[in-house]
């Protein structure tokens, strides 16, 4: 009998967020109201810090591009980020007019090294993007402390990071200027599109809120709810149309709600992998620090020189089995636009290019069977088990 084929990522969808999206079709309010506020406000209640505020986007892509703005950000200045992210990460600082200054990666960790942040600073240099890779926290005391000398702002690319903690507390919560987490459809939480920017800088609230939603001086809901008529608003700035609908937080208001649980469930997975292939030809990702917590967003693996197959050749001998796998990421530095803007070459990135020439990712998802995952266990030994 031939297996369905197994993908590798399924947003896992229940009853509750069907039955909250309904409601919200039938509330008559289907774009940014209600909904969006109770979620802000239920993402703050997770992260457990009032003194945090919670901004809900369209993308991460802009919520990064809204902090950064915030920030100040422009032309003549440079921003450092690694070249192992997916490109929204750096296009947002091109979007202002800035420079990329991109960096290598911790061979061990996979996420941007501290030293390579160090080594690029200049006169020029305004904030540095660390992505939290695969959902394992980056080495965020170093990075704050190299802002913090440096007089540096960090915003905090979080895409992969709920609910990964740092040092005990939890991504988002961190000393940084501003955290953008998302909510893609392969996300460890979903709502189709979207995202979520966390701050505490007040300013930096204020000017993202205006910002999302072209420039207005206040907010849709805000005047279509008044209990006197309220039709004036100002346009402040040349904003842009970012906000988050209600349908989509109808989607994260019970999502979110399940995050504990769909962790849980990620962990049982990554922890079933990780020992299957314990003893195989490759490297299975870095754990978190004791006590902290990774996400497991990702599960992404690194063959070993060892290996009986070659990357692209175990994927296709994946696919052929009905196994779906992706590989995180293509570096930055070996696309067209960024190779050639900044006359980049893999020899300024050893780590970065020694990891993607080997890694691949792995099904993990919630959705998934205890038969999923030992088929996905069964397969990737039967590939590379020696003799």
């Amino acid at each position: 009998m031939t297996l369905p084929f197994l993908p590798f990522a399924l947003p896992d969808i229940g009853e509750e967020e069907i039955a909250e999206v309904v409601d919200t079709l039938r509330s008559g309010w289907v774009t940014t109201g209600p909904k969006a506020k109770r979620f802000e406000q239920d993402f703050v209640a997770f992260l457990g810090d009032p003194t945090l505020e919670a901004i809900a986007v369209n993308s991460a892509t802009a919520g990064l591009h809204l902090a950064l703005e915030a920030l100040g950000i422009g032309p003549g200045d440079e921003v450092i980020t690694t070249t192992h992210t997916f490109t929204a990460t750096a296009e947002v600082v091109r979007y202002l007019g800035a420079d990329v200054m991109l960096v290598d990666i911790d061979p061990a960790t996979l996420n941007i090294a501290p030293w390579a942040v160090e080594a690029a600073i200049t006169p020029r240099t305004k904030a540095i993007v660390p992505v939290h890779y695969a959902g394992l926290a980056a080495d965020m005391p170093a990075i704050l402390d190299i802002a913090h000398r440096h007089g540096l702002k960090v915003v905090e690319d979080a895409a992969h990071a709920l609910p990964t903690t740092c040092g005990g507390a939890l991504v988002g919560t961190l000393a940084s200027s501003a955290t953008v987490f998302s909510f893609y459809a392969n996300k460890t939480i979903t709502t189709g599109e979207g995202g979520m920017l966390v701050t505490r800088d007040a300013a930096l609230a204020k000017r993202a809120k205006v910002m999302r939603l072209h420039g207005m001086s206040r907010d849709a809901f805000d005047r279509f709810t008044a209990t006197v008529p309220s039709w004036a608003y100002e346009i402040v700035a040349p904003g842009y149309k970012y906000n988050l609908t209600d349908i989509a937080a109808a989607l994260g208001l019970q999502q979110l709600k399940r995050l504990p649980a769909f962790q849980r469930r990620r962990e049982q997975i990554a922890a079933v992998y990780n020992a299957a292939f314990a003893d195989l030809p490759l490297i299975t990702p870095p754990l978190p620090a004791p006590g902290d917590q990774h996400s497991w967003h990702l599960y992404v693996v690194r063959l070993a020189d060892a290996a009986p197959l070659a990357r692209d050749r175990f994927i296709e001998a994946m696919f052929a089995a009905g196994i779906g796998c992706s590989v995180h990421y293509i570096p930055l530095h070996l696309h067209p636009y960024w190779r050639d803007r900044y006359g980049l070459t893999p020899a300024q990135f050893p780590h970065s290019q020694h990891a993607y020439e080997r890694m691949l990712t792995l099904p993990l998802y919630t959705r998934m069977s205890d038969g999923d995952v030992e088929r996905v266990c069964t397969t990737v030994r039967a590939l590379l088990r020696s003799g």
